[in-house]
């Protein structure tokens, strides 16, 4: 599956490069990524504005990701989803489990919170 990366200081931003997202590009677009939870930037701004169209086992393979990603302490932002994606997540019932925003520079936002709440929650364990 084709994708665009680009690190930025706090986030990797991938871009998916397809009208559409099957559950086999799902699953790749998981191997691609788990990788990065390996490296000293983990997170992970997800770009889906190229994409169209998603089946359902897609959708809950992103809503995995996400959450495996915050299990390992980093951030999985989802943005600038197209209408009939977000409609399409909403009647999955999935949208309201992902973390998603307009655009990229708001996602840029809640990477750099989720950063600063990680910080302060490990501030806290060491008292």
């Amino acid at each position: 599956m084709e994708v665009k990366t680009s690190t930025k200081e706090k986030f990797h931003a991938i871009s998916v490069v397809a009208p559409v997202l099957s559950a086999n590009m799902a699953a790749d677009l998981r191997n691609q990524l788990q990788p990065l939870l390996q490296q000293e930037i983990k997170n992970v701004v997800l770009n889906l504005s190229d994409l169209n169209t998603l089946d359902e086992a897609a959708a809950e393979t992103l809503v995995k990701i996400q959450q495996h990603f915050y299990d390992n302490n980093a951030s999985f932002v989802v943005c600038c989803l197209q209408p009939s994606v977000e409609a399409a997540l909403d009647s999955m019932e999935l949208l309201e489990l992902m973390n998603v925003t307009p655009t990229e520079s708001e996602a840029w936002d809640i990477v750099q919170m989720e950063e600063i709440e990680r910080e302060l929650l490990g501030d806290e364990e060491n008292f």
